[in-house]
């Protein structure tokens, strides 16, 4: 009984932190809202460019995703995901852009992998989340950093839907399903 009290006590620590960072807070721009513009650096392929929020929404709506940190797990499924769903948000009119606090230095290679966004669509530097912070989009237990949020942004500049969660998973989903609506009310 020492012994498993002792891995207890070793063990919560750690997976209570991992809980507190998993976390987000929620997001606080509701559907009708202004989004607020930006430019950001950002790697496409690993490329750098230059992202700007109006142009991209003079094309189309924009799916803003703010994940906390590159080269993390649950950050690359998501990327993956999206990566593997971009031509779809582009048949129905939609920009994708990633937008990460953390990890920077680790940005370049992670828009290039084949394993995540595969050069698909750009992810954009954060440096101290003052994007995120706009977006009431970073992280509860670390205001640096980002949360796992993800907007949907009208050419009007207008949001059409947030999605918070710590999961990755729904995220695609969620912003897909808003830009085929937004699509299909003949926008």
């Amino acid at each position: 009984m020492p012994r498993l009290q002792g891995l207890l006590a070793a063990t919560l620590p750690a997976v209570a932190l991992a809980a507190a960072f998993a976390i987000p807070a929620q997001a606080a721009l509701a559907p009708g809202a202004r989004a607020p513009d930006f430019k950001a650096s950002a790697f496409l392929a690993g490329k750098p460019v230059a992202f700007s929020l109006a142009e991209a929404r003079a094309k189309g709506p924009v799916v803003v995703y703010f994940f906390p940190a590159a080269e993390t797990a649950g950050c690359n499924l998501e990327a993956r995901l999206f990566a593997e769903a971009v031509d779809e948000f582009k048949k129905n009119g939609a920009t994708v852009i990633g937008v990460t606090a953390g990890n920077l230095d680790r940005l370049q290679a992670f828009s290039a992998d084949t394993e995540k966004c595969s050069g698909k669509f750009p992810v954009a530097s954060d440096p101290g989340a003052k994007i995120a912070s706009q977006y009431d989009a970073t992280l509860a237990v670390r205001p640096g950093w980002s949360s796992r949020t993800s907007y949907v942004i009208a050419p009007d500049g207008k949001v059409l839907h947030a999605f918070s969660a710590a999961s990755p998973n729904d995220h695609v989903t969620e912003t897909l399903s808003a830009v085929k609506a937004w699509k299909s009310a003949g926008r």
